[in-house]
This record gives structure tokens, sequence and C-alpha cells, in this order.
């Protein structure tokens, strides 16, 4: 009762509100997504994503051993595939000498301990931007899920740590944990995209590795038949239960911020790690907001972060992780 307890005893000081704290972040919280394209020398910028670029397999070898250093131990790998390699089935993703099989390699062999996960879905390799094969104008489920099983085979033979399915396809989960088991990759480990919604945030990454939907007559022009309704949160709960009986080892929420209602109640219902996918718009808005004058970058950043951690997720893939370790090390 007032006076005698007063709640301000503990924010006082900054000793005090630092001996207090209830989260912190640290680089152990991070999942860092790195994006591949062909070529040799290749550091291109993002236009939509300041200060983020297209790495080549020599410079994807730099920065991994920039990450290592950082305290950084973990990185999620996309790959930006040439126009003549799509097509509708996604062959290129299961070609063994792959631009991703290459970049898992890569990192293993810059940096053993460096863990690997990887993306696994068609769009980076579909000539309709889709994350399944399209037949009679929709998204071929099982299909879909087949081959996104070879490929996750495909990636582990490479040496990839863990699978990341982030297509949204219903069973995939188990397809692709059965493929694993059968080939013995007892070991690999499988983050799923469990609760990924249809977002209008993921604008600046469709950018990054030219994955947008195609506009073709008889395709879907987006992907809300498979990716969830953003009205929805029970649907979520559903998802992702359904992902840890069917053998996800880590589940994830994507986007971050507009979705930390789901972010905890996932976290109260599963005991399986939770991430979360702080996406590019999230990225791009706040760079493009402190390039203005109009938010204090780091301050913002870091709220961001901590709110994300607050809500229940263990993981946060990142596009702000080097950013955060520099304004820690300060």
């Amino acid at each position: 009762m007032y006076p005698i307890i007063r709640n301000r005893r503990l924010r006082s000081s900054e000793a005090i509100r630092r001996l207090v704290k209830e989260i912190i972040i640290t680089p152990d919280d991070f999942l860092v997504p790195l994006f591949v394209v062909e070529g040799e020398n290749i550091k291109e910028e993002i236009a939509s994503m300041p200060n983020y670029y297209r790495l080549s397999l020599d410079n994807l070898e730099k920065e991994v051993k920039e990450l290592w250093k950082m305290g950084l131990c973990s990185v999620l790998l996309f790959v930006k595939v040439p126009e003549n390699l799509k097509d509708n089935k996604g062959t290129e993703a299961l070609n063994p000498d792959g631009l991703m099989q290459q970049a898992i390699k890569t990192v293993k062999n810059t940096c053993p301990d460096m863990l690997v996960m990887t993306d696994v879905a068609l769009d980076p390799y579909s000539s309709y931007g889709h994350d399944g094969i399209i037949g009679d104008g929709q998204i071929l489920n099982d299909e879909t899920t087949e081959i996104l099983a070879e490929m996750s085979v495909s990636h582990a033979q490479a040496g990839a740590d863990f699978v990341a399915p982030s297509d949204m396809m219903d069973g995939r989960i188990l397809t692709i944990r059965e493929a694993l088991e059968e080939e013995g990759f007892l070991n690999t480990g499988i983050m799923s995209y469990s609760a990924k919604y249809a977002s209008a945030f993921y604008g600046p990454f469709r950018d990054a590795l030219d994955s947008a939907p195609v506009d073709i007559k008889n395709v879907p022009k987006d992907k809300k038949t498979y990716q969830m309704d953003f009205a929805n949160r029970f649907e979520a709960i559903k998802e992702t239960q359904m992902d840890v009986d069917e053998g996800a080892d880590i589940v994830m929420v994507k986007p971050g911020l507009c979705y930390l209602d789901i972010v905890r109640e996932i976290r109260n219902e599963v005991e399986v790690p939770v991430a979360v996918y702080q996406v590019s718009g999230e990225y791009s808005m706040l760079k493009a907001a402190a390039e203005k004058g109009w938010l204090d970058h780091d301050a913002v950043m870091m709220e961001q972060l901590i709110a994300i951690k607050r809500a229940g997720a263990n993981i946060i893939a990142s596009y702000f992780a080097k950013d955060v370790v520099r304004l820690l090390d300060e």
C-alpha cells in the first residue's frame, strides 16, 4: 500500500534499473539472414533495404568470418536464382551443385561451428514466384511437399544443421521429417515457419530475391491461399501445434512486431523454442524514418527487439543483428 510500496524505487538510478531488468538482448538471440547470389566479388546493396547486401560466395565467406568474430553464431541462408534456372517445379533447388548447396558448404568450410539454417521453399526457384507447384491455376500441396522434402535432404547432404520450410504447405513438416530420417539425417533439425502470415511487410525481401508472384492469367496473384490471414489468431495456434506434432524442433512466427500477441499465445502453448522473423518491411521502415530524422534509430531498434523477446521469442531472425552487436559493444 502507498506509501510503503513505492514502485519508483526500482527505477531511481541506472544501476538499479540494470539490476532488475527482466529482458536483455545478447548476440546469442540472433539468427542472421544472408542473401547469396551467383558471381564473384559481389556485394550489392538492396535498394529497399539500406545497408543490407546480396553476397557472392567469396563475400559470403568474409561475412561469415565477421559475424563469428562479433559473436553471431547462427545464419539463415537465402539464394537469388538466375531467371534461366527457374521453372514451375523448382528443378534447380535439387541441384547438388546449386547455389544454396554451395552456400552451405562455403559457410561450413569457413566456420565449421557456425549454425546453418536454410530456406526451404520453391519461390526463389519458381518461374511463377510461388512457394509451390502451379497446376490448373492452383498451388498443388502434396506435389510441392515432396519437392520440399527432396530439397531438405539435399541441404542436409550439403551440411545444413537445420532446414527452415517457409512455404506453409499442409503436412510438409511430417514429409520432410520422414525424408530426413530415411536418409539417415536423424540430427538435422527443422525450424518451421508455423504461423507465417500473408503480410504486406515482405516487399523489400521480395526485391532482394526477385521472388514476388508474377501477374499471369490463371495463376494466383498473391500467396493468400497458403499464407495465413492476418485477421486470424486461433488458426496460428492450430498450425503451430500441428507442426510440433509432425516433428518441428523450432516454430516461427512471421512477421514480428504486429504479431506479438500471436508470439505470446504460441509461447504459452508449445514446449519447443519459438522464433520470430523481424521482416524486411520492419527493418526498412525504421531505416527510412531514421534517415529522415523522425526516429532515433538505435533506441527504436532496441525497443522493438526487447518487445519481441518479451513477448516470448527465444530466437530472433533480424537484419538488425550486426547493428545491435555494435551498439552493445559501445
